[in-house]
């Protein structure tokens, strides 16, 4: 298998740039493995497919919001710092990408306003920097400061800047554990309403974190599949969580990953018995085909772009020809695509 098998076209105007006006009003196309139907229904219906006992698993993570825009000092251009990860706290240092980067070198010194300026040490990628952070204040202060003057940090493909629904829309309704510089967008389509519907159901919901960098959402830039590597992740998942699951298997019931966040979670932390051991630590698991899963037996995720790891994932789970015949028929069905767009259950 090779990235150009995950290569396709599709209309730009099916790339969603605004969610739908309720969460769960998003349409679901149903994929059947053992059989390869294919049905379209609605994300509200999500709770005809599962039964008493059967488990779902949610990443709880909770989007930061990493997106910053300063001036260089003299210059006074505008350049935007995406914060990707707190390198060192003491220090204030950070892993940044910054756009445009041709204009931004070692030494540049960046002014973000409200008392908060920056100071490029080191050069990582094409992109990426690292920055020093300067503010008079506690850590905590600093933390504020940045979320005060932080804008959601949306997608590039979405060529928008952010709005104040995307404050809320790009945040799962169970966002609890602050980390991530990206949503887990299987979740996204999940009204208080539907969760509802699952508990009074008898449905296990819980929950997992895992904190996504965006490395998922890179395209695979190397022809052979192995030779990509991921970027590590921190990952929690604790013991009550990992009882519940080892107990849906145990009774052969139906367990579903909310999105490749999920997934990837609990796929990293597998025990030699095929049950679900609890984690904390990094992860750095890259899923494609061929792999044979541990726990989840169902899948529900978004529809991904071409080349990238998330819909090598689901080419895994589903079937190679299965799903490129899915984005085929989502395409003519006008499905709308990535991080605000439809989702598909994959049985």
């Amino acid at each position: 298998m090779r990235t150009s098998n995950f290569e396709f076209d599709y209309p730009l105007d099916l790339l969603a740039k605004y969610p739908t006006k309720e969460r769960d009003e998003s349409r679901l196309m149903i994929i059947h493995r053992h059989n390869n139907k294919i049905e379209h229904k609605y994300f509200k219906d999500l709770h005809f497919y599962f039964e008493e006992g059967d488990t779902l698993i949610l990443n709880n993570t909770k989007v930061f919001p990493a997106r910053l825009f300063g001036n260089k000092e003299k210059t006074e251009a505008k350049i935007e710092v995406f914060l990707l990860r707190e390198l060192d706290s003491s220090d204030r240092i950070w892993d940044v990408l910054v756009d445009p980067a041709r204009k931004v070198r070692v030494g540049n010194k960046l002014n973000f306003g409200s008392g908060l300026t920056g100071e490029v040490i080191d050069n990582t990628t094409s992109r990426g920097r690292i920055l020093q952070i300067h503010f008079n204040g506690t850590h905590e202060k600093l933390i504020k400061k940045i979320k005060e003057l932080g804008k959601t940090p949306l997608p590039k493909y979405i060529k928008r800047l952010p709005e104040k629904i995307d404050e809320i829309r790009y945040q799962t309704i169970y966002a609890k554990i602050e980390g991530s510089v990206a949503a887990p967008t299987a979740g996204l389509h999940f009204s208080k309403h539907l969760l509802k519907k699952l508990e009074i159901k008898g449905i296990n919901l819980v929950e997992i974190t895992l904190h996504l960098g965006l490395s998922s959402f890179f395209p695979v830039e190397v022809e052979d599949i192995s030779k990509h590597k991921m970027d590590s992740e921190k990952c929690f998942i604790k013991k009550d969580v990992c009882s519940i699951i080892n107990n849906t298997i145990q009774q052969k019931k139906r367990i579903c990953a909310v999105g490749t966040s999920s997934m990837r979670a609990i796929e990293s932390s597998v025990s030699s018995n095929k049950n679900l051991n609890p984690f904390s630590g990094w992860t750095n698991k890259f899923i494609f085909p061929p792999y044979n899963f541990s726990i989840a037996n169902t899948m529900i995720t978004n529809f991904h772009m071409p080349k990238s790891t998330l819909l090598m994932m689901i080419a895994a789970f589903s079937g190679y020809d299965l799903i490129m015949k899915a984005y085929k028929i989502a395409i003519e069905e006008k499905y709308r695509f990535h991080s605000y767009g439809d989702s598909m259950l994959i049985l």
